[in-house]
């Protein structure tokens, strides 16, 4: 249950700890950010504000604001101080910065401070008002798989230089009037909502389900070969290991192909993905979507009637989708020869 948190405020003490996001689901990397931030902040709550519309994604793939509510109220569990709450949909309000705005006015006695992941660093600056964001509470970034070292480089880090403090002042941060901010270096939590999501789409697909619409117009299958011959060209080019090719016709609703492939390095998923992105387009491929691109573990690329998985190893050995359709896993033919 969403805890009982009164949108018109109180005048409640002591430190706060907001993590805001989609919750798209929440999962156990939320409840690491709040456990930490709880220790190493000396905090005496954490708020998982769970938003009712994030103005950056896409409708689309988006849970009801009951399921990702209930998601949340999940991972809290067992831990009294993390609060999962519908504040900001009773709010009413639809960026950060407005929310902000209302709640330090409205709990004028809390020290609140904003919490997020070194994702967020690195999108901040698309924010309504991201600037004002940081001169409203006190902030805290986690680091986050394949984001960390651009959120150090990236454009809000360098715009706020100034207000940035050794993560050895964190214990005393929620005290100090904002703009003041710092990286708190620690864990990387695996944990991906977009994973979590593909995942669940994957099992559903291998179940019978339908992941998405069909198409209008299914393309000639000398049409699906040759969009199957220049990713595989691409990947190959970009040196992915293990490059498997899943025939779905007849199985999937979703696509006639399935490409599966590794690299070692989330770097190089990064690097294979977008340039096999540039060539889709070169070639005339619209509507492409993408789930996972700057994490470290798992992106796919939806080409419409090919869709492609790349992983790193040790997460294609856990997701096994290749098993999922029938396929052996690379590897698995010298363990069983």
């Amino acid at each position: 249950m969403p805890a009982a948190i009164s949108h018109w405020g109180d005048g409640r003490r002591g430190r706060i700890g907001i993590l805001g996001g989609s919750f798209n689901p929440a999962h156990e990397g939320h409840r690491h950010i709040a456990e930490t931030a709880l220790k190493r902040l000396g905090l005496k709550a954490v708020w998982l504000l769970v938003s009712p519309g994030n103005p950056l994604k896409p409708v689309d793939g988006m849970a009801p604001f009951a399921d990702r509510l209930a998601s949340a109220a999940r991972i809290a569990t067992g831990n009294a101080r993390i609060l999962p709450t519908d504040l900001e949909a009773r709010l009413g309000t639809r960026y950060t910065v407005q929310t902000l705005a209302l709640l330090t006015r409205r709990f004028p006695r809390a020290r609140l401070v904003w919490l997020m992941g070194a994702d967020n660093q690195v999108q901040i600056p698309r924010w309504q008002g991201w600037r004002r964001i940081f001169a409203m509470v006190p902030i805290v970034v986690f680091p986050r798989p394949g984001w960390t070292r651009k959120a150090l480089h990236g454009r809000a880090t360098r715009a706020m230089a100034a207000s940035r403090l050794p993560h050895s002042r964190a214990a005393a941060l929620p005290d100090m009037a904002p703009p003041a901010w710092l990286l708190l270096p620690g864990r990387e939590h695996p944990a991906s909502a977009t994973q979590i999501r593909a995942a669940r789409a994957a099992d559903a697909a291998a179940a019978g389900g339908k992941r998405r619409r069909l198409p209008a117009r299914r393309a000639q299958a000398d049409d699906v070969e040759r969009l199957v011959r220049l990713i595989v060209t691409s990947l190959e080019n970009d040196k992915a290991d293990e490059i498997v090719v899943i025939d779905l016709a007849g199985k999937a609703s979703f696509a006639d192909r399935m490409v599966v492939a590794s690299g070692l390095a989330g770097r190089q998923l990064t690097a294979m993905a977008e340039h096999l992105i540039e060539t889709l387009e070169r070639d005339g491929v619209r509507n492409i979507r993408t789930e996972g691109l700057g994490a470290s573990d798992w992106v796919l690329i939806d080409a419409g009637d090919v869709v492609v998985h790349l992983f790193r190893p040790e997460a294609r050995a856990h997701y096994a989708l290749e098993k999922m359709w029938g396929m052996t896993l690379p590897g698995d033919e010298a363990r069983f020869a």
